[in-house]
């Protein structure tokens, strides 16, 4: 999961640009990067770490222009810890290209082959989005008379890139001296919005992962990127847009409205938040079928995605609501710490609990899902501690039983709780009285039910069904090999760096 903004002004872009990362900061914190295009040429500037680290005044300055892309990185493939994978990449043959990336390519080994062999071209990380631009590269020359481009010349070149490119992702571009470009898979599984602001200078455009980034930037939202589609803001401001793939097929992640995309956000015409509560009320018309001996006092949320769902399910079964946990905003996503004991720690440094909302009573954690179950083992300790009765745990989602492979860093099969565990083990593994999990059917019915346009959905972690129909099982073994090793080598880099802290301060 990454952000990706993209956007064509009358006027610098370079401080809308910052912004709508910040505001996409939720979908990656490892790495961000900006680039953008003056005239004939590009000012890049990337790094490591989050947006407000990354960028200073002297670098902020350094970007001028009225076109321009941005990307927060959350890495799902490549090296969680190399700075040469941070994104915007550039290409200069056959024209100066940058690209973003959010999403993943599930056959990137075939295209690495094709562009060494035939294309003759070299890829220098272990990073997917590079390849997706050597392909998109190759396919604008290959489109392209006297190495001249128009719209029809672009979108033939990303009819190119449908054809070879399968997995999920959602692209910003720019060609150098022509203008600005994105595009979504024909599956359309990854997000991708675009907005419009009419100005003095002219209509600017703005293209995002969420519809939120428009909210805040003070443009009006004019629809999803279909799947397959292309759009394309010339540098002299007109825009252009074309179905490039000939069966494409609307199939959303269904996992960004569990727990990736912000709640203010809406997505192929589905309201996130909305979406959440509904998740609420189905999860409490399950406890009311099937639960009702459980004798509860009080419903408190994990913070904070499970808030909506967790408010609706009280209010649904009249039972109280309480926040129970305080969260401290300084500490990163446990979801990507590199080591099971530092992982563990985090949690405690994430999380404080009030005690007078547990003592002495029957409580309903409520958090949106359970993958690996390590904070949620470390949060039913807690409420223990604080003086809890007894702890039972709700999942607005269903149990995550399968690796996702669509641009979502899913840990391997035997890192996954639920896998090959009923939910009464699962439920002694996290040391909880009783375990309620939401349905699959009931959790796309909930979303489906928001925006009934919406039919199919992305949901290969709960079902093990892959939309694109290519993942076969030594593509997994394969994938999940590599985030063994990736995992490996993470932890001995972060026991490394803690043994020369501790030597420093020695």
């Amino acid at each position: 999961m990454c952000g990706i903004v993209g956007v064509a002004a009358g006027s610098p872009v370079n401080q809308v640009l910052y912004d709508g990362l910040l505001v996409l900061q939720h979908r990656g914190q490892d790495a961000a990067g900006i680039v953008t295009a003056q005239g004939s040429g590009f000012h890049m500037h990337k790094g490591g770490g989050m947006v407000r680290d990354v960028f200073r005044t002297r670098n902020m300055r350094a970007l001028p222009g009225n076109l321009g892309i941005g990307h927060c990185r959350y890495p799902t493939a490549g090296s969680a810890f190399a700075t040469a994978e941070a994104q915007p990449f550039y290409v200069n043959s056959p024209f100066g290209i940058v690209l973003a990336h959010n999403g993943n390519l599930t056959n990137t080994a075939q295209l690495t082959r094709e562009l060494f062999r035939q294309d003759l071209r070299h890829v220098n990380t272990n990073s997917d989005s590079e390849v997706l631009l050597n392909v998109l590269a190759h396919e604008l020359q290959e489109a392209a008379t006297n190495y001249r481009l128009d719209p029809a010349t672009i979108f033939k070149a990303v009819s190119g890139v449908h054809r070879r490119c399968r997995g999920a992702y959602a692209v910003v571009a720019m060609i150098a001296g022509y203008g600005l470009l994105a595009f979504r898979d024909p599956y359309g599984i990854r997000p991708l919005v675009f907005g419009r602001a009419d100005t003095p200078q002219g209509p600017e455009y703005l293209v995002a992962s969420e519809s939120v980034a428009l909210d805040t930037l003070g443009f009006q939202l004019v629809r999803d990127v279909e799947p397959g589609e292309a759009i394309f803001i010339a540098e002299e401001g007109g825009f252009y847009s074309q179905q490039c793939a000939p069966s494409a097929s609307l199939n959303p992640c269904i996992f960004e409205f569990v727990y990736l995309a912000r709640p203010d956000s809406v997505i192929d015409g589905i309201s996130v938040y909305e979406t959440r509560l509904r998740m609420g009320e189905s999860l409490a018309d399950k406890i009311s079928r099937q639960h009702a001996n459980l004798d509860i006092d009080v419903v408190i949320p994990i913070p904070d995605s499970s808030r909506p769902a967790a408010m609706q399910l009280a209010n649904r079964l009249g039972i109280a609501y309480r926040e129970g946990f305080i969260k401290n905003r300084y500490i990163g996503r446990t979801f990507i710490m590199p080591g099971q004991s530092i992982r563990r720690k985090s949690v405690r440094q994430k999380l404080n609990a009030i005690g007078m909302e547990f003592r002495g009573k029957n409580v309903l954690l409520v958090d949106d899902s359970i993958v690996r179950g390590t904070t949620s083992r470390e949060i039913v300790q807690m409420a223990r501690d604080a003086g809890a009765r007894k702890v039972y745990f709700a999942s607005a989602a269903p149990p995550v039983r399968y690796a996702n492979v669509y641009g979502i860093d899913m840990p391997t099969r035997d890192e996954l709780i639920a896998s090959g565990r009923s939910d009464e083990q699962i439920a002694r593994e996290i040391g909880c009285d009783a375990l309620i999990y939401q349905d699959l059917d009931a959790l796309i019915g909930d979303v489906r039910s928001v925006n009934p346009a919406v039919t199919n959905f992305e949901a290969s972690c709960f079902s093990g069904q892959y939309i694109t129909g290519d993942v076969t099982q030594a593509y997994l073994d394969g994938v999940e090999a590599q985030r063994r090793d990736g995992a490996r080598a993470e932890a001995a880099t972060a026991a490394t760096q803690l043994d020369l802290g501790l030597e420093l301060v020695d």
